[in-house]
């Protein structure tokens, strides 16, 4: 198994993990160090294992770039491209700090009334506070393996 890692630009670091809550209005408050660095508007798509992805405007540019680069030839690059692009909305940043989040993506994350957003690198997942719990446990139990897979490719 090959892996390609691609760091993003060195002033991008989004950590950590906040639980909030999703108003009725499908409102959700980022945390003020997540909007320093994300600015005024971001873009919200389906994200891998069921949880929202929010990237800043200039870092989804970038992303979608690169996948129109990638022609659509191919059967997996096409449903990719559906899957990401097709899923995603621009949404601004509220005088409070609140996104809306739509009901589309709402219902694809299985949001409920508590959510977890949780800052990695490059863009912040926001989940279901449940379905992060559950995940969370699972991926500690592999832990071990997976930092042995990536020490083997060098980059642990």
């Amino acid at each position: 198994m090959k892996w390609h890692v691609s760091f993003p630009p060195e002033n991008t670091m989004l950590i950590g993990q906040h639980v909030h809550t999703l108003d009725p209005k499908k409102r959700i408050s980022l945390p003020a160090k997540f909007r320093k660095e994300l600015g005024k508007k971001v873009v919200l798509t389906n994200g891998l294992d069921n949880c929202i992805f929010v990237y800043s405007v200039k870092e989804w540019q970038s992303i979608a770039s690169k996948l129109g680069n990638l022609g659509f030839g191919n059967a997996s690059t096409r449903s990719f491209n559906r899957f990401l692009l097709g899923g995603a909305e621009e949404v601004e940043i509220d005088s409070a700090g609140r996104i809306l989040v739509p009901d589309f993506l709402k219902d694809f994350a299985q949001l409920k009334e508590k959510v977890v957003l949780t800052g990695v690198q490059n863009r912040v997942e926001i989940w279901d506070e449940t379905r992060w719990s559950t995940y969370v446990k699972a991926v500690s139990k592999e832990a071990d393996s997976l930092a042995e897979k990536l020490g083997e490719v060098g980059l642990l």
